[in-house]
């Protein structure tokens, strides 16, 4: 349902009211904050905790109802320290970046500059995927990011314009596939969300914790064409540490047949396997509260 103008800038002053405080706040403050914002928003809209109940059930049916709450508890808790370093990319620098985040597997990335076929950095709604971009532009160069505008269109301008503080370039979905191949052509990264779902028109089904879920195939389309390193890189909340780590792993074998739509599946899948491998080790960074299963094959009842 399309909002109107009374419900777009009310959202939009809430939000930008919260961003201001928490990037002004003192840290420690501003964490409680980012955590009250998050449990608020739980409270706010039920609907993302059935949401997420729901997908908790068919990813990890073994799990009890105590469990499976504790879980969501901590994608609040992950939402709430996202939306604070949001809130400080402004004050982020390479001399300061070191207190959120650290990386790990640099060297994956490197590599697959290297081919000189550009780089496909496939990651996920896990962590904080925005920190992972922001600060991969700081501390290493800049990458292009592949966008979807949210509903609220000041606060996609809000949100925007944090986005690209560090060097990155947005890539938007009506000119996604030639602004991609641009890019790679260049040899620069692209960074591409690979765990929501999408439509059947749009993607192809393959295995997510054993349940089909409808999953974007450009990923797979365009490394099969380019010869594009397809790197996995993840942003993981480390409570020891306090920060972040930034994992880059090597670049992904792509399985070629010949057989091109059977390569796109197979491809998909292979990627979509990675993604739950560390949605696994990190169940509470997961975004559960997004509707993964919502398109179902051809005459399968809704999930939802």
């Amino acid at each position: 349902m399309k909002k109107n103008w009374f419900e777009v800038r009310a959202e939009y002053f809430v939000a930008a009211a919260l961003v201001a405080a928490l990037r002004w706040l003192p840290r420690s403050a501003a964490e409680s904050l980012g955590s009250l914002a998050a449990r608020l928003l739980d409270r706010a809209i039920p609907r993302l905790r059935r949401i997420a109940r729901q997908n908790l059930r068919l990813a990890f049916p073994e799990l009890d109802a105590r469990d499976r709450e504790a879980i969501i508890d901590g994608v609040f808790q992950n939402i709430g320290r996202l939306l604070l370093a949001v809130a400080r990319f402004p004050s982020l620098s390479p001399a300061n970046l070191n207190q959120w985040i650290s990386y790990e597997g640099l060297e994956n990335y490197q590599a697959a500059k290297q081919a000189g076929h550009g780089v496909l950095v496939a990651t996920a709604h896990l962590g904080n995927w925005e920190l992972s971009a922001f600060s991969h532009a700081l501390m290493t160069e800049p990458m292009n990011v592949m966008v979807r505008p949210l509903d609220n269109p000041l606060i996609d301008t809000l949100l925007e314009s944090r986005r690209t503080l560090s060097g990155n370039r947005l890539i938007f979905k009506k000119d996604a596939a030639r602004s991609v191949l641009r890019a790679l052509k260049n040899n620069e990264a692209v960074g591409i969300l690979i765990d929501q779902n999408t439509s059947a028109s749009e993607g192809v089904f393959v295995n997510f914790f054993g349940v089909p879920a409808c999953t974007a195939s450009g990923l797979a389309r365009i490394a099969l064409r380019t010869d594009a390193a397809v790197v996995p890189g993840f942003t993981i909340w480390d409570p020891v540490l306090r920060k972040y780590r930034l994992r880059f792993d090597p670049a992904v074998n792509l399985v070629r047949t010949g057989d091109d739509e059977k390569d796109i599946v197979t491809n998909t899948q292979v990627f979509t396997k990675i993604t739950e491998d560390y949605v696994r080790r990190y169940p509470d960074q997961w975004l559960w509260v997004h509707r993964r299963w919502k398109t179902r094959p051809p005459g399968e009842a809704g999930l939802y």
